[in-house]
């Protein structure tokens, strides 16, 4: 089946070699242009989805899908409110703890960090701590032998390791006849965990739930109730459900409340993001204006030739629109493959990069993510690619349409 003759004739000028190199020349700029446009919007949506979904995985790794605490700080009936909550068909589990400030001392150098008491058979339910031990063992977390688990950073701060002893000073006093006194009591390191993010690495430490409890003088009441769900982007509405159900004096939090700020940036910065590297794909898509405009100054006296054949102005139009969509669909196909291999492999490139130029481009004690992640949504590719397409296709308007208003009398003149 024969094509269209515009499409012919567009497909011919595209590939054609023209009088004026710098046509050409151009048509290629603006070609590369579109590619790296596109390329690097495809390359920054898929590292913010990245970071977006490791640092959800991190916090939610150390924090919890729905937290319960009680409205006077502590509840007193834990096992009946978990039992209440794990009625939920998709609250799947439940783990208590303890949590305060205290401040570690260890040859005269002094540390603040957030305690949690945990039970460590009950928390491997709804945390991921077992999997980030680097040394010792969570199971070495027993009531009564006072141990603590602390984070890589933190360890490193107060220059300990496995084996090591500490004292540990809680904020709560105890009275006596000289006055309100510290409670302070000594702890072995007994593991050393490392999540990934500082603020935990560096500032949290786990302890028994019952050494906890003893600790802080808090009886057999627990801060709260821990729960892991089976779809933690269900967890706002579940906590609602849950709030309706459970007989208790306590407030329910769920991960996207708990730490919004965090979330709501990534995605203030990803939109954002796609807005100014789209704009940077229009002025790559606008610069085929101006070679199409050139383009229509060099083929005058063709257009006036097509048209004295009866070449009707539309066809003239798509002549050029052709022409203009073709040269951006190339530079749009080149940026697309680029992207979405640079996106698949910047786990790769960015080291490789980071020894090369010798910097650390996220910084640990500065990021929250020291690694650049990266995660390709096979809609945001399809996404850019339309937005590139239709400012490509745009672009071509305006010098198609100039060309379809060429008088053939006027340009055939001098010819």
């Amino acid at each position: 089946m024969s094509l269209p003759y515009e499409i012919l004739i567009g497909l011919r000028y595209t590939r054609a070699k023209r009088r004026n190199h710098f046509i050409s020349f151009i048509s290629l700029i603006s070609m590369a242009g579109i590619g790296l446009g596109v390329a690097a919007l495809i390359v920054v949506l898929s590292v913010m989805n990245g970071f977006q979904k490791e640092l959800r995985t991190r916090i939610l790794g150390v924090a919890s899908h729905i937290q319960i605490t009680g409205i006077d700080g502590g509840l007193h009936d834990w096992p009946a409110l978990a039992e209440q909550a794990m009625k939920h068909p998709e609250v799947l589990k439940a783990a208590p703890f303890v949590q305060s400030q205290g401040m570690f001392s260890v040859d005269g150098g002094v540390k603040g960090a957030l305690i949690r008491g945990i039970e460590p058979e009950l928390e491997d339910g709804v945390a991921d701590f077992r999997k980030s031990i680097t040394s010792g063992s969570l199971d070495a977390l027993q009531p009564g032998r006072f141990g603590v688990v602390l984070g890589a950073d933190l360890a490193r701060s107060l220059k300990v390791y496995v084996g090591d002893k500490l004292t540990l000073i809680a904020p709560q006093g105890s009275v006596t006849p000289a006055g309100v006194v510290p409670r302070v009591r000594s702890f072995t390191v007994v593991g050393i965990f490392e999540v990934g993010m500082y603020e935990y690495d560096a500032g949290l430490a786990l302890i028994n739930l019952q050494d906890a409890q003893r600790l802080y003088q808090m009886g057999e009441t627990v801060s709260g109730v821990r729960l892991k769900v089976d779809d933690l982007f269900a967890a706002p509405r579940i906590a609602r459900e849950l709030a309706a159900t459970i007989n208790a004096d306590a407030y329910l939090h769920d991960w996207t409340k708990s730490h919004a700020n965090f979330f709501r940036a990534v995605q203030i910065e990803k939109t954002m993001m796609f807005i100014i590297l789209s704009l940077i794909v229009a002025v790559a898509a606008f610069n085929l204006v101006s070679t199409l405009v050139m383009a229509v100054t060099d083929k005058q006296a063709d257009i006036a030739i097509l048209r004295t054949l009866g070449a009707r102005p539309r066809s003239i139009m798509a002549v050029f629109m052709i022409q203009g969509a073709l040269v951006g669909c190339i530079g749009l196909v080149l940026g697309v493959a680029g992207g979405i291999a640079l996106a698949l492999n910047i786990d790769v490139v960015v080291p490789a990069l980071e020894r090369l130029l010798g910097i650390q481009f996220l910084a640990k004690d500065v990021y929250y993510i020291s690694d650049l992640p990266s995660e390709l949504l096979w809609s945001d590719v399809w996404g850019v690619t339309l937005i590139a397409f239709v400012l490509s296709l745009l672009a071509t308007l305006y010098p198609s349409w100039r060309a379809a208003r060429v008088n053939p009398a006027e340009a055939l003149r001098y010819e």
